[in-house]
C-alpha cells in the first residue's frame, strides 16, 4: 500500500526507473529500512498551507510536512514543489503526508517509503 502511495502522489522520479516502482524493486532487492529515521523529530506544522505558496498567493495540490523541522510545502504535483525544494535545500529526508486519511512517510534520499518503529 506504501509504495501505490509513493508512485501515486508524485515522489520524485529521477528517470533511472519505470514509474511507479521503487529502486529496490527494479533490481529486484527486498526493500532495507530506511537509514535516515534518526533524523526524525516530534514537530508542529509550520503552517496550515505550503509556507511558499501562502506567501506568494498560489495554490497547491497536496501538502507534505518535513519531518526533520515542521516545513510544510506542496508536492512535486504542484506547479512549484515546495517540499521537494525544501529537501533540496536543506537535506532534510523524510516527509509526511498532510492530507487527509493519508498517513505515509517517504525518504527522498533512499527514495522509498519510511516505517516508522
Amino acid at each position: 500500500n506504501l509504495l501505490i502511495c509513493g508512485a501515486i502522489f508524485g515522489m520524485r522520479a529521477r528517470g533511472r526507473r519505470p514509474r511507479g516502482q521503487t529502486r529496490q524493486q527494479v533490481r529486484g532487492d527486498t526493500m532495507d529500512q530506511c537509514t535516515h529515521i534518526d533524523q526524525i523529530e516530534e514537530v508542529v506544522p509550520s503552517s496550515e498551507g505550503c509556507e511558499e505558496c501562502l506567501a506568494s498567493g498560489e495554490g497547491w495540490v497536496h501538502l507534505r510536512l518535513c519531518l526533520t523541522c515542521g516545513h510544510v510545502g506542496c508536492c512535486d504535483a504542484s506547479k512549484h514543489t515546495h517540499a521537494a525544494r525544501h529537501f533540496e535545500a536543506t537535506g532534510h529526508p523524510i516527509i509526511q503526508s498532510l492530507e487527509r486519511g493519508e498517513n505515509w512517510v517517504w525518504c527522498y534520499v533512499d527514495e522509498q517509503p519510511v516505517v516508522l518503529p
